[in-house]
């Protein structure tokens, strides 16, 4: 259960409504996802937030998949499942396969496991990787 409500269209505030109306414009759909509409709260974060995720999640030197893969997986490692199902769906989207959809938790649970065994080491960053 969210701990604000999801604003509907009527609920939000003029500002928040026209950052509404632009996800539905830039992305080519009538759908507002809760994530926006808990954030139309706060018309200032929700415009910033938007204006951001534009920016970074826009084509570049990655590509729109990698682009989700990278976010599936950050949010997997910070427990947000909002973000795993919303950027698992985008992935799909985007072109995933059900074979790189399986082998992305066995590279997450890698990362994680060895991750924790070099910072428990407290292993020392190699000469060669420090640039």
């Amino acid at each position: 259960m969210a701990t604000v409500p999801l604003l509907s269209d009527e609920e939000a505030g003029a500002e928040a409504l026209a950052v509404l109306d632009d996800i539905r414009a830039k992305r080519q759909t009538d759908y507002v996802n809760s994530f926006w509409r808990a954030l139309a709260h706060d018309p200032a974060a929700l415009r910033a937030t938007w204006e951001r995720a534009q920016a970074v999640m826009a084509p570049g030197a990655l590509d729109p998949l990698v682009n989700a893969l990278i976010y599936g997986a950050v949010s997997t490692v910070n427990g947000c499942s909002y973000c795993v199902h919303s950027h698992t769906a985008a992935a799909h989207a985007k072109g995933m396969t059900d074979a790189i959809h399986g082998e992305m938790p066995a590279v997450i649970a890698m990362a994680a496991q060895t991750n924790a065994l070099a910072t428990a080491l407290q292993v020392p960053v190699d000469d060669r990787f420090l640039t």
